[in-house]
């Protein structure tokens, strides 16, 4: 699944989650967040810390992959 942004991401979370049968409390848990994170995660918060964004992602069994960043290449800063 190619995700573009927040609300995509948070489709994509809440689709796993209900896959796997699991409720928000009992993903929280599994991830070691709260669940207003969950709950602020599959409703699209643009605001969420990658960090524990990327502790819900592991409980689903998923995996972050980023594509198309060149090795040793960085953007210019304006």
């Amino acid at each position: 699944m190619h995700i573009q942004d927040s609300k995509q991401l948070g489709t994509a979370l809440r689709s796993a989650r209900k896959q796997l049968q699991l409720t928000q409390p009992q993903l929280a848990l599994a991830a070691g967040v709260g669940v207003r994170l969950i709950v602020e995660l599959e409703a699209g918060k643009p605001t969420a810390q990658i960090a524990k964004v990327l502790q819900v992602i592991d409980a689903l069994g998923g995996k972050v992959s980023v594509n198309g960043l060149a090795a040793g290449e960085h953007p210019a800063h304006d």
